[in-house]
């Protein structure tokens, strides 16, 4: 699970069918400060997070898989929720 803000849409003309139906988003990584930490992946997201919204990712391949319904897709990311606020004195 990592912490990261939302950087754009992916559009795809073909896509694997399992994706059809589904919002990709890309995923910049951030660290506590906010800033880029890692290579930004590209994440489903159920949750309909706008643009550079920060977010939680997970890397559980077997639950973005079953999130899908396909046991055979090539989905790995997901966003797991929206961060909506943080907690005062904590940094993120």
């Amino acid at each position: 699970m990592l912490l990261a803000r939302v950087e754009g849409n992916v559009v795809a003309t073909r896509k694997h069918p399992s994706f059809e139906g589904w919002r990709l988003v890309i995923c910049q990584p951030i660290n506590n400060g906010g800033e880029p930490e890692g290579v930004p992946q590209i994440a489903i997201d159920a949750h309909g997070a706008g643009m550079h919204q920060r977010v939680l990712i997970s890397s559980d391949g077997g639950a973005a898989r079953a999130m899908v319904g396909d046991p055979k897709s090539p989905a790995r990311w997901f966003v797991m929720g929206v961060v909506d606020e943080k907690e005062p004195g904590v940094p993120v």
